[in-house]
């Protein structure tokens, strides 16, 4: 770990200023960016702390749209009875996202912004890693990609973004706010990731200084479930996780939201399911058919292959759960 210099912002304003300036980055909890300098991902001249900034922790409703601040641990968010009463999905993912001690830490605002979990791009030897040494090159291309991309991926990078919490964002339709030195903007949690294609050294579109101080969750999800597959029960990545909301009369599913983690550097909306969902009653046979093509276009690299069948038993049992009294 490379020496650095260590300052602490006691606003929104003050935090913008410093992590504009070259080599700057964010500490809020700590628990990715701490090992991203243990390992030599990240080298940065100087360190931001925002954990301490007011009112950055607040959870509060305004009218329908519940306001999590970007402070918020993902315990806190959990624990919430907003989150309780109106997003079960989103609490389900949270708990499943890490161990306890880490959820103290990890807040919702960083948690969506962790990197790949690929071994190449976390290895502490060198190895091709777009990400990691742009344009080295992608290792797991023709190498071990039995947890990599089955959509959105190009030969650049077949990594994938691995946040429970953000597949759980993005099928509420959530927003996150941001701040900077431009007043900020508003992005759509399904935008916030970025596919190889548009550049595939990056993980996400945030601007250097761009701060995320809130996330927005419109409505209400009551009806909702996050399914997680992984090796072992324990805290444990993803192999593939599944979130869906539901809107339903009775057992009519009248509207369908559904993202897929760990299938691609983003989480991966489910838009042809959703359409042809939309009408179905819960159990029927055409409910397997619908998901099942809304799988056509993945593309899975031979040690990848065994997702698809996995992310689709996945979804349609988080619909299941979601549809449960």
């Amino acid at each position: 770990m490379k020496p650095f210099v260590y300052t602490r912002a006691a606003s929104v304003v003050e935090a913008v200023d410093a992590a504009s300036c070259p080599g700057a980055a964010i500490l809020a909890g700590g628990t990715e960016l701490l090992n991203w300098m243990r390992i030599g991902i990240s080298e940065p001249r100087t360190v931001v702390d925002i954990g301490r900034m007011p009112l950055g922790a607040e959870i509060r409703s305004d009218g329908e749209v519940v306001r999590v601040g970007a402070l918020a641990t993902l315990n806190d968010v959990a624990a919430h009875e907003l989150v309780q009463d109106r997003f079960p999905v989103l609490r389900q993912a949270i708990h499943k996202s890490a161990s306890a001690q880490l959820r103290n830490l990890a807040t919702i605002g960083g948690n969506p912004l962790q990197r790949t979990r690929c071994p190449y791009f976390r290895s502490e030897s060198p190895t091709p890693c777009n990400k990691r040494r742009p344009g080295s090159g992608c290792a797991a291309r023709h190498g071990i990609a039995d947890n990599h991309a089955i959509f959105g991926w190009t030969d650049d990078c077949v990594a994938v973004q691995p946040s429970d919490p953000a597949t759980a964002l993005v099928a509420l339709d959530s927003t996150v706010v941001t701040a900077d030195q431009n007043g900020g903007r508003r992005i759509a949690m399904r935008d916030l990731h970025a596919l190889p294609g548009e550049d595939p050294t990056v993980h996400h579109v945030l601007r250097p200084g761009e701060v995320i101080v809130e996330i927005e969750i419109s409505g209400a999800a009551r009806a909702s479930a996050y399914v997680k597959v992984r090796e072992r029960e324990s805290y444990e990545y993803a192999l593939v996780s599944a979130a869906v909301a539901l809107d339903l009369d009775g057992d009519l599913i009248t509207r369908a939201r559904i993202a897929v983690g760990s299938v691609a550097m983003k989480p991966w909306r489910l838009e042809r399911a959703e359409r042809s969902l939309a009408g179905m009653r819960i159990g029927s046979p055409e409910m397997g058919e619908s998901v099942r093509a809304a799988f056509a276009e993945a593309r899975p690299l031979p040690d990848s292959e065994y997702k698809l069948p996995l992310a689709q038993n996945a979804v349609l049992r988080a619909i299941e759960e979601a549809a449960r009294p």
